[in-house]
C-alpha cells in the first residue's frame, strides 16, 4: 500500500493520539479529528460495547447531533441492520461490504437516523480483547463525497493494533481503578488556583479540552497544562480518576 508523505504524517499524528491516555473517552476524543482529516471524512462516532446490557455506551462523536445520537442509543441501535454484522468483523470494514448502498438507503435506520445528520458512506473498526468487543471507530462521509475505497479500508486496518492496544490498556486500568481508590481520597481538597478551579469545573461537566479552551479563551496546550497539574494535585493518572476523586473531596 503506497502512502503519501502527507498521509503518513497524518497517520503518525493519529497513532500518537492513540497512545496518549488511559481514559477511554479522552483517547477517542483526541483521535477523532485526526481520523477525519486522515480519511477526508465528515463524521465520527465511537462507542464501547457493554456486554452485560448488550448495548453500545460511552459515546464519543464529532459533527453529529447529540439529540439524534440519543435516539440512536434509545431506539435505533436495536433496529440497526448493519452494526451487529460490522461488529463481528475483526478487520476494518466498509458498510457496503455488509449491505449494498441502495439497500441501506431503503431502511428506516438510514432514512430516520443516518440521513438527517448527513451520514452516507461509512466504514467501521471494532477492537477486541479475546472475544470481547472493547471499542469501535465509526467513520462516515457525506453524500457528495466518494465512497471509501480499498486503500482507505487498509489504512484504517493498519491502525487496528494501536487502537486495540490502547482500548485494552484502558479497560485493564479501569478494572484496576477501584482497588487504587480503596485507600480513599485525600482528607481535604488540594489548594487550586482560580484558573485550575475553572478548568476542573468544566472537566466535571464533561467538556473536552478544546471546549474548555474556547470557553476560557486560552490555548489547548494551556488547558492540558492545567489538567496535568490537577492530576498531580489530586494524585490521579487520568481524567476519569480526576472526576471521581474531585467529587469525593
Amino acid at each position: 500500500m503506497h502512502v503519501s508523505g502527507q498521509k503518513l504524517r497524518q497517520m503518525q499524528q493519529v497513532i500518537e493520539q492513540l497512545t496518549f491516555s488511559l481514559d477511554s473517552v479522552e483517547v477517542r476524543q483526541r483521535a477523532a479529528h485526526g481520523l477525519l482529516v486522515l480519511f477526508d471524512a465528515d463524521y465520527f462516532a465511537s462507542y464501547v460495547w457493554d456486554a452485560d446490557r448488550a448495548r453500545f455506551d460511552g459515546r464519543v462523536t464529532l459533527n453529529m447531533d447529540p439529540a439524534n445520537l440519543s435516539r440512536y442509543e434509545a431506539y435505533y441501535q436495536y433496529r440497526d441492520p448493519i452494526t451487529p454484522k460490522l461488529q463481528r468483523r475483526r478487520r476494518a470494514t466498509p458498510v457496503t461490504a455488509i449491505m449494498p448502498q441502495r439497500e441501506l438507503m431503503k431502511t428506516e435506520f438510514f432514512n430516520d437516523f443516518l440521513r438527517p445528520d448527513g451520514l452516507h458512506h461509512g466504514m467501521n473498526l471494532y477492537a477486541y480483547d479475546g472475544e470481547l468487543n472493547i471499542g469501535d471507530l465509526r467513520i462516515w462521509r457525506a453524500r457528495h463525497r466518494a465512497p471509501f475505497d480499498d486503500a482507505d479500508v487498509a489504512l484504517l486496518d493498519y491502525l487496528r493494533p494501536f487502537f486495540t492496544n490502547v482500548m485494552r490498556n484502558v479497560r485493564a486500568h479501569a478494572i484496576g481503578a477501584p482497588h487504587a481508590r480503596e485507600a480513599g481520597p485525600p482528607a481535604s481538597a488540594p489548594t487550586l488556583t482560580a484558573r485550575e478551579s475553572e478548568v476542573l469545573a468544566r472537566v466535571l461537566q464533561g467538556q473536552t479540552d478544546k471546549a474548555i479552551a474556547r470557553a476560557l479563551g486560552i490555548s489547548f496546550a494551556t488547558v492540558r497544562t492545567h489538567i496535568n497539574r490537577l492530576f498531580r494535585k489530586f494524585g490521579v493518572a487520568n481524567r476519569t480518576e480526576l472526576v471521581c476523586r474531585a467529587r469525593d473531596v
